[in-house]
């Protein structure tokens, strides 16, 4: 996570700039801290990193009776349109453990349908189970479903709070006649801290001549980089030169791991070409290249030994919930192979955050403003917008029951290996004795049981010229 001492002190540096706010705060007491007063750091911290401060207001003009979170979201700029994506958190702890994978958490993420004609029940289908998860330990796997938690059916009104409580008890559903009906098996449990491996599946498809990699990822986590670098030293081995890489339940993470991740698939590898570039606001920028030069916010291509080196193409499979790092690896590599999408639209966030905390340590609040947006070797960005990427194949994941990964009848790999083959995946005996049904989502986006270890987001752990 980047450290924001050393960023302040390179500001205060290069341009001398006295906060005012700063001395009024500099001696308090954590447990005499006023909103005032964390109102005004608030407002200092965004009007030095914010990416769209020359359009904030004065502090003159802002409410500081206000509680910290509504004071902060007071003042950003057009929130909802303009800027969809800066958030505070009470507990700066709690903020950096999310954005590291660490939650408290069953670990499953869900997509729910209503499971009935009248629409007067709800059932869960699990995409998958963390590894090491509570839900993993459990017996919880991608294609079950829960339709009762607690004994109590699940309903358009109660579903999206119903495994919130820290232990529940669950009744599983089964598929049967094209209906999702309740069994007598039941699993009871309860949440702990886990930390999320964003390496929850790989594999290598063999049709004819093509070895497909396939690999289910995440989030950007920057422990599991080296886990990520073996995943492609595995394919590389075996001979993989196609790839399908599911990003569909991907929601971001780590500028650092996207670049790893985009130099591992790009055809003709070379760290001497420029991947990305960022922007960040007047303030810094000028901070910035009067420091280290104008090429300080260029990002080239890693010189990844496992590279694949074999693909012109990559498929990846998206949704809403393919954010923020996720994307920037389409925008990575689109000037220098084809990207084929297949699934639907992304989520459409082209900007990146820092996490901001106070390194005095009189409040626990931390903040995830925006700072940057980022543009490809092309100067390309379009796709920040709530319409995000569009597929190039538009495939809907509301088909039940959901097939395991890496299984080439599931609804998306299947047009993918399709794609790659130009033949048509033909079910296995087993597979045709069930048949596939269409359901109404609730949602779009497959939630987490904790709505905080979902955060679309990319940030930065590295300052420009380190």
């Amino acid at each position: 996570m980047i450290h924001l001492t050393k960023l302040k002190a390179l500001v205060f540096l290069l341009l001398v700039l006295q906060f005012s706010s700063c001395k009024k705060t500099e001696d308090i007491d954590p447990a005499d801290a006023t909103s005032k007063e964390v109102d005004e750091w608030i407002h200092e911290q965004m009007k030095t990193y914010y990416l769209w401060t020359d359009q904030m207001p004065l502090l003159t003009a802002t409410n500081t009776a206000l509680a910290p979170d509504d004071y902060f979201e007071s003042i950003l700029v057009k929130p909802g349109e303009l800027d969809r994506f800066s958030w505070i958190q009470e507990s700066s702890e709690e903020l950096t453990n999310s954005l590291n994978g660490k939650n408290t958490a069953l670990g499953i993420r869900t997509a729910p349908f209503y499971s009935n004609t009248a629409k007067t029940k709800v059932t869960l289908a699990i995409a998958y189970a963390l590894k090491g998860s509570p839900a993993e330990k459990a017996g919880i796997k991608r294609g079950d479903f829960i339709t009762q938690v607690d004994g109590k059916d699940l309903t358009p009104e109660n579903y999206g709070t119903a495994l919130s409580a820290e232990t529940m008890t669950v009744t599983l559903g089964e598929y049967s006649g094209g209906e999702v009906i309740n069994t007598t098996k039941t699993v009871t449990m309860t949440k702990a801290e886990l930390q999320t491996d964003p390496i929850q599946y790989s594999t290598v498809i063999e049709k004819g001549n093509k070895k497909i990699g396939y690999l289910v990822y995440l989030q950007f986590l920057t422990q599991y980089d080296d886990k990520l670098r073996q995943t492609f030293a595995d394919f590389k081995a075996k001979g993989v030169n196609e790839l399908v890489l599911d990003l569909r339940y991907n929601p971001g993470g780590y500028i650092s791991s996207s670049d790893i991740l985009s130099s591992l698939i790009v055809k003709n590898l070379n760290p001497n070409l420029l991947m990305n570039k960022q922007e960040w606001n007047t303030t810094m920028t000028k901070a910035y290249v009067d420091k280290y030069g104008p090429e300080v916010f260029e990002t080239k291509f890693r010189n990844e030994a496992n590279n694949l080196g074999t693909l012109n193409r990559v498929y990846i499979l998206t949704s809403s919930g393919t954010a923020s790092a996720s994307e920037l690896v389409i925008n990575n590599l689109k000037p220098f192979m084809d990207v084929i999408l297949i699934g639907g639209n992304t989520y459409g966030k082209n900007v990146g955050s820092i996490t901001i905390s106070d390194s005095k340590k009189r409040w626990k609040w931390g903040m995830q403003p925006i700072v940057l947006k980022t543009v490809n070797a092309k100067g390309e960005s379009n796709y920040g917008t709530k319409d995000g990427f569009t597929p190039d194949f538009k495939v809907s994941d509301n088909v039940i029951p959901f097939k395991p990964f890496g299984d080439v009848n599931e609804t998306f790999l299947k047009v993918a290996v399709e794609q790659i083959t130009g033949q048509p995946v033909v079910a296995s005996a087993n597979a045709r004795k069930v048949a596939d049904k269409q359901v109404q989502l609730l949602s779009n986006s497959f939630p987490l049981d904790n709505p905080r270890a979902d955060r679309k987001e990319m940030w930065v752990d590295k300052l420009p010229g380190q």
